[in-house]
C-alpha cells in the first residue's frame, strides 16, 4: 500500500517549487560576494513567479492530496496567487533597504520564501493540524523577519513582542483544535461540519469553548479588537518592507483561514456569533481609526489603520453570505497591494533618512515627485474613493451588508471611512503643501530612486488602479472561488 503517491503531491506543486527555490538561495548565499546580493532577490523572484505560473495551471483541476486534507481549489490558488505577488513587491522593495541598513542576509530571502510556505499550507489544508502547522512555519519565519535587525533595540522589542503574543495565539488555537477533536472525534473541517450540523451538537461545551478558542487565535492573527494589541509595536519594530509584508500576505492569509474554517466550515449561525461578530467589526473599525488620528508617525499610523481595515472585512464576516465571503477575497487582494505599496514608499531614503513623521514626508512633491504621485495613490485607495480598488472593496462590503439588513453596520463602517479621510489625506497635504527643511549636514539627492523599488511601486499603483477601474475580473474570479467552498 502506498501512503504517498505522485497524485498527492500534484496540489503542492507550487510549494514544492518554493522550497526547491529556498535551498538554491541557501547554496546562492555561500557564494555570492556581497557586491552581488542582488542574484539572491532575482533568484527569489523567478521562484515567486515560477511557482505563479504553477498555481495557474492547476485553476480548476480539482487536484487533491494526501486523502484529501489538501486541495487545489478557486479559493486556495486566488490567496495563494495573491501570496506569490506580495513576495515579489515584497522583495523588490527590499533590496535597497537591506542594503541601507547593513541587513542584505540570504536567510533574509528564505525567510520570506518559508513564510509564503507557511501561508500556502494554511489556504489550501483541511485538516487543523495542517492549518496549524502551515500558521507556525509562516509565524516563525515571521518572528525571525521582525528582529532581523539585530543591533536595533526597537526591533528586538518588536520581535519579542510578536513572539510572547504569537505563542499564546498558538496556545489557544491547539486547545481549541483539541476541545473541538473531543467534541466531534475528528480534526478534518468537513467531518466536523458535518457532526456539528447534527441537532443539538452546537449545545455541547466542547464545541462551543472549543469555537470561542479558534475564534481568539484567529483574532490575534488577523489583529482584531481586542486582539490588536501587538500591532503597531510590531509593525513600527519591524523593518519598513517586513511590515508591509505582513500587513498584506500574513493578514489575507489570516482572513483566508478565517474563512476557511469558520464561515464555511464550522456552523456559526447562532445569534449569539453574529452579535460577537458584529461588535468586534464595530469596535476594530473604531479604535483603528481613532487611535491612527493620534499618531505622529506614519508607520504607526499605517499599523493602526490596518487595524480599521480588518474592522471592515469583519462587516464582511458578520454577513457571511456568499456574496460578502467574496468581498472579503476582494478587500483582501486590493488592501494587499495598497498597503504594500504605502509602506514601500517609507522603505526609500529622503536626505539620508528613511520617513517616519509626516514632517518627514514634506517637500516630497519637489524633490521626489514621482513617490510623491504614488504615495497619493496609495492614500486616495486606502481612504476608499473611486477608481481605486479600495472603493469597490468598501462597496462590495457595505452592499453586502445592506443587502442582509446590516443598516446600522453600515452607517458605522461609512462613518469611520470618513473619519479616516483626515489622517489619510494629512499625508497628501505634507507631500504636496509642506515645505521641508533640508537636514543640517544631509547630502543633496537626485529626485531618481532605486530601480527595483521603483519598479515594485509603479506594480502596486498600477494594480490598485487596474482594480478600481476594471475590478470585474477579480470579482468574478472571488466569486467562483467562494462557490467551491459550499
Amino acid at each position: 500500500m502506498e501512503f504517498v503517491t505522485t497524485t498527492d503531491l500534484v496540489p503542492l506543486i507550487p510549494e514544492l517549487i518554493l522550497l526547491g527555490v529556498a535551498f538554491v538561495v541557501l547554496l546562492l548565499d555561500l557564494f555570492a560576494p556581497g557586491s552581488q546580493r542582488t542574484t539572491l532577490a532575482v533568484t527569489t523572484i523567478v521562484g515567486f513567479a515560477c511557482a505563479l505560473v504553477a498555481e495557474s495551471q492547476l485553476l480548476d483541476s480539482g487536484a487533491t492530496g494526501f486523502y484529501g486534507t489538501i486541495v487545489a481549489d478557486g479559493f486556495s490558488i486566488l490567496f495563494e496567487s495573491l501570496y506569490l505577488v506580495i513576495g515579489i513587491l515584497t522583495v523588490l522593495l527590499s533590496l535597497h533597504y537591506l542594503e541601507d541598513h547593513g541587513i542584505g542576509f540570504g536567510e533574509y530571502y528564505v525567510l520570506l520564501i518559508t513564510a509564503v510556505v507557511g501561508m500556502m499550507f494554511m489556504t489550501s489544508s483541511l485538516e487543523l493540524l495542517v492549518i496549524f502547522i502551515g500558521l507556525e512555519i509562516m509565524s516563525i519565519s515571521s518572528y525571525i523577519l521582525v528582529g532581523i535587525r539585530r543591533r536595533v533595540p526597537e526591533s528586538n522589542e518588536a520581535a519579542l513582542k510578536y513572539l510572547l503574543l504569537g505563542a499564546f495565539s498558538t496556545g489557544f488555537l491547539l486547545y481549541g483544535i483539541s476541545l473541538l477533536y473531543g467534541a466531534t472525534g475528528s480534526i478534518r473541517i468537513p467531518e466536523i461540519v458535518a457532526a456539528l450540523q447534527e441537532p443539538g451538537a452546537l449545545n455541547n461545551p466542547l464545541a462551543i469553548i472549543g469555537v470561542a478558542l479558534i475564534i481568539i487565535a484567529m483574532g490575534f492573527k488577523v489583529a482584531v479588537v481586542p486582539f490588536h494589541m501587538w500591532t503597531p509595536d510590531v509593525y513600527s519594530g519591524a523593518p519598513t518592507p517586513v511590515t508591509g509584508f505582513l500587513s498584506a500576505a500574513a493578514k489575507a492569509a489570516g482572513f483566508a483561514m478565517f474563512v476557511r474554517v469558520l464561515l464555511t466550515g464550522i456552523p456559526l449561525e447562532a445569534e449569539l456569533w453574529k452579535d460577537l461578530f458584529w461588535a468586534i467589526a464595530v469596535l476594530t473599525m473604531t479604535v483603528g481609526n481613532v487611535m491612527a488620528l493620534m499618531q505622529n508617525s506614519v508607520k504607526r499610523m499605517l499599523a493602526y489603520s490596518s487595524v480599521a481595515h480588518a474592522g471592515y472585512i469583519m462587516v464582511a464576516v458578520v454577513v457571511g453570505t456568499p456574496a460578502a465571503l467574496s468581498s472579503v477575497i476582494f478587500y483582501s487582494c486590493a488592501y494587499a497591494v495598497m498597503g504594500t505599496g504605502a509602506f514601500g514608499i517609507l522603505t526609500v531614503r529622503h536626505f539620508g533618512k528613511a520617513p517616519d513623521s509626516y514632517d518627514d514626508l514634506a517637500g516630497y512633491a519637489r524633490h521626489k515627485p514621482v513617490l510623491a504621485f504614488l504615495m497619493s495613490v496609495f492614500m486616495l485607495s486606502l481612504i476608499g474613493l473611486p477608481l481605486t480598488g479600495g472603493f469597490i472593496g468598501k462597496l462590495q462590503i457595505f452592499q453586502a451588508a445592506l443587502e442582509e439588513g446590516w443598516v446600522w453596520l453600515t452607517i458605522i463602517g461609512l462613518l469611520n471611512s470618513a473619519l479616516s479621510v483626515y489622517y489619510y489625506m494629512r499625508v497628501v497635504v505634507y507631500l504636496y503643501m509642506r515645505e521641508g527643511s533640508v537636514p543640517d549636514g544631509a547630502v543633496s539627492e537626485t529626485t531618481e530612486s532605486p530601480g527595483f523599488a521603483l519598479t515594485g511601486l509603479v506594480g502596486a499603483a498600477s494594480a490598485v488602479v487596474y482594480l478600481g477601474v476594471f475590478p470585474q475580473t477579480l470579482l468574478e474570479l472571488a466569486a467562483s472561488s467562494v462557490s467551491t467552498l459550499f
